[in-house]
């Protein structure tokens, strides 16, 4: 085994030892003070049973939802917004709505899995599914984070090229951009609440480049206002409006609220605890993606002002917006090409950070094998960062490749999200799992319904990718092969989820 100067090894296997990979060990977690009418406290008055609602408290729980929300404003995710603007004008603001609305039902599930159980999702998906299964939901779950991550590293890539004024190419913008995972490991090794200062900082910076970029288009109210309370689709906008659903839900971003959850210090003994640690978890990650519906609400309404009904509309993408934007709306007092570039940067830098987050929850959860933090961020960044550089070299030269990379990326994230989503469903709805904290019927429904709907719409998505871009017997007789693959193993996620019994984890009993 490979040994470190200090005798340290960097990966313990579990034959070398029976404790399990955690997401936060016991004195990295943040510490939740308790009121002084809270020591003889048996059973609260709040919420559920849970003690009376502070602010203090809410604070302290503050973190993980805002972290979760960074996957919402990912520079993917501004691109399908302007681009949504563009060419539907404010006709899809009301579908952003529910979509974040869908994606928030989606995330509270996953938060509720960890803050119940004390593990994460990675980590019950290796107890609850055979070898082989567990291994095929690890592939997907790292192919749909490396898809991710390249589009986000590209982003920032963009954003440094245009604050240098061209003099740093795309490359070398990727290899920048590939540092900040060191960052984060040293950022996290002065505790948790700093680096979530460092991403409200990012957020932040976000909320204000594009509110900056709000107010200088001076979009109508009217016409935001209708665009958000009245339902309008037409053949037109159809493919965007399946777009802005198909890219809320993000595969790794599930594993990873059920891993920041467990951040915090929650008694699992006491019932009133764990409802506790959900009613704030519940308040907290509301208010963040109300912040990243704004932040997506304002790029939409500032490309929809600006180029709805315009020859440029369909030729919109992240590399010319920019551009677009400083001809559309001129210099100001601070160049709106450099607000959306820091804007851009921003979304990026965050975005690819909680990634490097997510390859590690996701990677030792399926494995169960500890490795030191900087290793496994190494590992975790080099599968996007090589491709992605490879990317940038050839994009340098054609800028038509960025179109069909991002195309085929989200083809590749579309494809992972029921292999997220349906274990999710099935451990949430769970009682030898979640105990008393399981998930009731209407709950169920509603939450298999968002499920079903959003899989359909990222299904269609294939179909039309598949459909336009694959030709010839030999090519259309792989995808046949890949679909009836693909149906067969959602197939036995629902089936095994209806069936199995947990065999090596128990909840623990909750008093």
């Amino acid at each position: 085994m490979a040994q470190l100067e200090n005798n340290e090894p960097l990966l313990i296997n579990e034959e070398d030892e029976e404790e399990e990979e955690t997401a936060y060990e016991e004195t990295e977690k943040v510490h939740i003070v308790r009121e002084e009418d809270e020591d003889d406290l048996e059973h609260g008055v709040g919420c559920g049973g849970a003690p009376p609602f502070s602010w203090k408290k809410l604070w302290l729980f503050t973190g993980p939802g805002f972290l979760m929300s960074i996957a919402f404003l990912d520079p993917g995710n501004l691109e399908g917004d302007l681009q949504s603007g563009a060419v539907a004008g404010y006709s899809l603001l009301w579908l952003l709505m529910w979509a974040t609305a869908m994606g928030l039902l989606v995330q509270l599930l996953s938060a509720r899995l960890g803050v119940a159980t004390g593990r994460h999702l990675a980590e019950l998906c290796r107890d609850e599914y055979p070898t082989w299964a567990r291994m095929v939901l690890w592939v997907m779950a790292e192919l749909a984070l490396i898809g991710s991550d390249i589009q986000e590293v590209i982003g920032s890539a963009i954003a440094i090229k245009i604050l240098s004024n061209g003099v740093l190419p795309l490359w070398a913008g990727v290899v920048i951009t590939a540092l900040d995972c060191f960052v984060f490991l040293f950022l996290e090794n002065y505790g948790i609440r700093k680096l979530e200062a460092v991403f409200a900082v990012l957020i932040a910076t976000m909320a204000v480049s594009f509110a900056w970029m709000f107010g200088q288009a001076k979009p109508s109210g009217s016409e935001l206002l209708i665009g958000i309370l009245v339902p309008k689709l037409s053949s037109r906008t159809i493919q965007k409006a399946v777009g802005v659903v198909g890219c809320i839900i993000m595969p790794h971003n599930v594993f990873l609220h059920s891993a920041l959850v467990q951040s915090r210090e929650v008694d699992k003994r006491q019932k009133y605890r764990v409802q506790e640690a959900l009613n704030y978890y519940t308040i907290e990650s509301t208010i963040a993606l109300f912040v990243s519906f704004m932040i997506n609400l304002f790029v939409t309404t500032v490309f929809a002002k600006g180029f709805y009904n315009t020859d440029l509309a369909d030729s919109i993408g992240l590399v010319n917006a920019g551009q677009y934007l400083q001809d559309k709306y001129g210099g100001g007092v601070f160049p709106i090409l450099y607000i959306w570039a820091i804007g851009l940067l921003a979304a990026g830098q965050s975005s690819t950070i909680t990634g490097t987050y997510a390859g590690q929850f996701i990677m030792g959860g399926f494995l169960n094998f500890k490795m030191k933090k900087w290793l496994r961020a190494l590992i975790t960044r080099s599968c996007a960062i090589i491709p992605t550089i490879i990317v940038a070299l050839v994009f340098d030269s054609s800028e038509a490749t960025l179109d069909v990379l991002n195309e085929w990326l989200n083809v590749l994230q579309s494809i992972q999200i029921p292999f997220a989503l349906i274990p999710l469903l099935c451990l949430v709805s769970k009682e030898q799992i979640m105990g008393s904290f399981k998930i009731g019927p209407l709950y169920q429904t509603t939450a298999w319904l968002v499920a079903a709907l959003v899989i359909l719409i990222n299904g269609y998505l294939l179909l039309e990718f598949f459909t336009s871009e694959v030709s010839g017997v030999v090519y259309t007789g792989l995808v046949t092969m890949f679909t009836a693959s693909y149906g067969a193993f959602i197939f036995y996620l629902i089936a095994r989820g209806i069936t199995f019994t947990p065999w090596r984890f128990k909840a623990e009993s909750i008093q």
